[in-house]
């Protein structure tokens, strides 16, 4: 964790509500992504993404003084699991279950870990040099921050084609476009994605 990463969560679990939401929103795209990929392979589309990280934070807010970790990778696997637990709650109440199931939060975690891998394997420009790389994790978040700033047809064509491992006929049919569009839509939004993270290397 960098130094102004470690200030910002002493400062947090002192109380400091606006270092917690600089902190938290370092975050927001890769969690959203994250959710994003859970909810479109279960529910299609059925609950919203940002709510669902929105409701993570105010969970993190109120129990932020609990965390005890010292390190970005700690303090994400605790939003993880805050996550997991929120996209759980969400599933159950489609599904029409009511007990807490921490088989089903586990698997949603292991969607995660297996996103995660994805983001850092298939979608970063081949060649890239090791001594440029940073950590898988760090690297999944700059790629969903990347991402985000995508205009929306790139970046749900690469979503559904790369997170959720979709045929191309299965991506066009929830775009609502030709299978043709959607291919070309792919090439260009990894073209510009990887544009994107050269320069911000």
């Amino acid at each position: 964790m960098t130094t102004e990463l470690q200030l910002l969560l002493k400062t947090a679990r002192d109380g400091d509500e606006t270092a917690l939401g600089t902190l938290l929103e370092s975050y927001r795209r890769y969690l959203k992504l994250l959710a994003r990929v859970q909810i479109g392979q279960r529910l299609q589309g059925k609950a919203d993404a940002s709510d669902i990280v929105q409701e993570t934070f105010l969970d993190a807010y109120r129990h932020v003084q609990e965390f005890r970790g010292d390190s970005e990778t700690q303090l994400l696997a605790w939003l993880r699991t805050i996550l997991a637990a929120k996209l759980a709650d969400v599933f159950r109440r489609y599904l029409g279950t009511k007990q807490r199931d921490v088989a089903l939060e586990r698997s949603i975690e292991e969607g995660f870990d297996q996103s995660t891998m994805i983001l850092h394997r298939g979608l970063i420009a081949p060649g890239s040099s090791p001594s440029r790389r940073v950590s898988n994790q760090e690297e999944a978040i700059r790629l969903a921050d990347a991402l985000g700033q995508l205009p929306a047809d790139y970046r749900d064509a690469i979503v559904l084609r790369n997170l959720e491992a979709l045929p191309f006929a299965e991506v066009a049919q929830r775009m609502g476009k030709t299978v043709n569009s959607v291919e070309k839509l792919w090439l260009r939004g990894l073209t510009q994605l990887r544009k994107s993270l050269e320069t911000s290397q």
